[in-house]
């Protein structure tokens, strides 16, 4: 193990009972994230994202493999000392009014991780609340409102602010944007890089835009119906993408020129993702994939590396 990583994520799987067989949601997925590092997760609706995000949390357990935060084995450390680990990982939900109480106030919202681990008494936690709205661009007139008073760009707000309470070291953001206005998307993501500039937090920042993650990350890591298909830092993705599953998801991000936009060839996916409960034998992405041959069909390819620090899971791309 790498003494820079944060985060170390080893051949997860995770599998869910189902009434006409087991659907494997995590299928083999290994990654590492360095401090102060951001990596993008992307990919379709339903391909485990927010699941392998849960894993890492700890809201889950996985059905094998091994994750290890900071040298601690996330995996199998007991329940009693995960209260330990959340001062140190904390996450930002998808939807910003199901994650908040709607019967507290802001400032006790803000202020409950800081109740649970005891780190203030009474009116002394208000001063570092103040500080938290503060730091997510609110003021203290906020404190006495309830979640259903806020739009939805506040509510966002509130839970970054109680996230950041217990100034963890790690921070995972579950698609904290999908659920907003595009010009409140613009303000949160904006917050978030300015966070992550001051503070030097690590963040797993999981999305289906990639013209967002590209804005936020670091490294990249895109995933199709469980697994990890190709990783790289994210200028070497974006301006050299070698899976074909990649190079379709790119192709769908519009350019801001009408010209450009109009003339350009797109790749277009034809059908649905696999139905999980019956993945296909070879390559997970064969069934949709023009270039797929007789090998992909039968044979699973494993993640190469091609170059310094980007590897892809595919039979027809080859290291230099």
């Amino acid at each position: 193990m790498q003494t820079s990583n944060l985060l170390d994520v080893r051949n997860v799987t995770k599998y869910f009972p189902h009434k006409e067989g087991v659907v494997q949601a995590i299928d083999g997925v290994s990654f590492s994230i360095r401090k102060g590092e951001v990596l993008g997760l992307v990919g379709e609706s339903g391909c485990g994202k927010s699941t392998l995000g849960k894993l890492i949390m700890r809201f889950d357990r996985c059905s094998s493999g091994e994750i290890f935060f900071n040298h601690i084995p996330v995996h199998s450390l007991p329940n009693k000392e995960l209260k330990r680990l959340r001062r140190d990982m904390q996450i930002v939900f998808q939807d910003p009014y199901a994650s908040l109480n709607p019967r507290m106030t802001v400032a006790d919202i803000v202020a409950e991780p800081l109740d649970i681990h005891h780190l203030y008494q009474d009116e002394a936690r208000y001063p570092r609340v103040d500080q938290l709205l503060n730091l997510v661009g609110l003021d203290s007139s906020y404190k006495n409102r309830f979640p259903h008073e806020l739009s939805g760009g506040q509510r966002q707000r509130i839970g970054i602010a109680r996230a950041l309470a217990l100034d963890p070291k790690f921070l995972v953001c579950d698609e904290p944007v999908s659920a907003l206005d595009v010009s409140v998307q613009a303000q949160i993501i904006n917050l978030l890089k300015k966070l992550q500039t001051e503070t030097q937090l690590t963040f797993l920042f999981i999305a289906h835009d990639l013209s967002i993650v590209k804005y936020l990350s670091t490294r990249v890591a895109v995933m199709y119906l469980g697994k990890i298909v190709e990783i790289a830092p994210s200028e070497e993705l974006y301006n050299h993408p070698k899976h074909p599953y990649t190079q379709a998801l790119l192709s769908a991000i519009p350019i801001p020129d009408p010209i450009l936009e109009r003339n350009r060839k797109k790749t277009i996916l034809q059908g649905e993702p696999p139905n999980p409960l019956h993945p296909p034998k070879g390559c997970v992405f064969s069934l949709r994939c023009d270039k797929a041959t007789a090998l992909c069909y039968q044979q699973r390819p494993t993640l190469i590396q091609i170059s310094q620090e980007h590897e892809v899971a595919c039979h027809y791309v080859s290291p230099p």
